[in-house]
């Protein structure tokens, strides 16, 4: 049996990571067409500056989700993903917790109190 770790590609693949961030895109360019009254009975000209600025609105999310969503993923470590965590996250490990009253020596200082 061989140990295959993951890679980043095999976290997220590109067309995955484009694939959102288009359907992110459309979302927001057919809400601003829909916001702005593309859809109804309005002047040309008002209908025109409705898809200008969607297509606007959809360019820009298209490219911040794509960023952003790459720069999260430089953040896994592939390593770690395959990893089994037994203990619960939030909680502090065994050798972190805090000395109690009965443990701190004498001339400690006091925890501050909230």
């Amino acid at each position: 049996m061989t140990d295959d770790k993951p890679t980043r590609r095999d976290l997220m693949k590109p067309v995955q990571l484009i694939g959102l961030a288009f359907i992110a895109a459309v979302f927001a360019g057919v809400v601003t067409l829909v916001s702005m009254g593309a859809f109804q009975a309005r002047p040309a000209e008002e209908i025109q500056r409705a898809i200008v600025i969607g297509l606007i609105a959809a360019g820009v999310t298209f490219i911040v989700v794509l960023v952003s969503v790459a720069l999260l993923l430089l953040a896994v470590d592939p390593s770690q993903v395959a990893k089994q965590v037994d203990r619960p996250l939030l909680v502090p490990q065994e050798d972190e917790t805090p000395a109690t009253d009965a443990e701190r020596p004498d001339d400690a200082p006091e925890a501050p109190r909230s």
